[in-house]
């Protein structure tokens, strides 16, 4: 614990807490003060101007990041024997299943970060939404994860799709990559993530949508970013 302490107080150092960061230099410090002994996450936090208790103001959808997340994803798919159960396991499932596959989940058996569902396998996997859901693991249409393109889900799972969700206080958060990623990589996967939190701006949404958004590694204190920059950027 001290070593922890010693390392995050030095890290604290390098961060101006009233300082709002332009992109660019907030990655750099966010990637000089991950000096953990493993590869931190670099995760982004977004404050928005919503309220999600209200139907016209959720904010949920999926984003592929272009340089990945840097994580080893295992999927899962349900879909019945024959060409899409072939075509998710060329495109990489890790596993692929129809009832079998809903036994194993019903008897705890959930060794998968995503799942996806070929449409006519619906009926077997909504009777596993309040296994899957508290885990947000049920597929959705509107996610992508319910799809006759099974072979294109699975490939966007890892490749460095991000599914996102506002909380009840209204706050994004999602990691965006690894410390050992480029600047450059870590840049652009910021700006994709925060275009599809833009693009996904409700209906219902007044004011000021993008009101704070904060950048760290998995040990490491946040730095604010200078929204109003950020933004403009999105749009240049």
């Amino acid at each position: 614990m001290m070593a922890i302490g010693k390392r995050l107080k030095k890290a604290n150092g390098n961060v101006d807490r009233a300082k709002f960061y332009a992109l660019g230099d907030a990655v750099t410090t966010v990637k000089t003060n991950a000096t953990a002994k493993f590869d931190e996450t670099v995760e982004i936090a977004l404050n928005l101007g919503i309220d999600p208790r209200h139907a016209d103001q959720q904010v949920r959808g999926m984003v592929v990041l272009p340089n990945g997340t840097g994580k080893t994803v295992r999927v899962a798919v349900f879909a019945r024997a024959g060409a899409k159960a072939d075509e998710a396991k060329a495109a990489g499932a890790d596993i692929v299943g129809a009832d079998d596959l809903a036994e194993a989940i019903l008897a705890g058996n959930m060794d998968f970060d995503r799942c996806i569902a070929t449409p006519d396998m619906m009926g077997v996997v909504g009777k596993l939404g309040k296994v899957l859901g508290p885990r947000g693991l049920m597929p959705n249409p509107k996610l992508g994860t319910v799809t006759p393109n099974v072979g294109e889900a699975v490939k966007a799972a890892k490749g460095g799709s991000v599914e996102f969700r506002a909380e009840k206080t209204g706050i994004v958060h999602a990691g965006v990559g690894k410390a050992s990623f480029t600047a450059e990589a870590l840049e652009e996967n910021v700006k994709a993530f925060v275009s599809a939190i833009n693009r996904a701006k409700p209906s219902g949404a007044k004011g000021t949508y993008i009101e704070k958004v904060s950048l760290s590694s998995s040990m490491g204190p946040g730095l604010k970013l200078d929204v109003a920059t950020l933004v403009a950027a999105l749009n240049a």
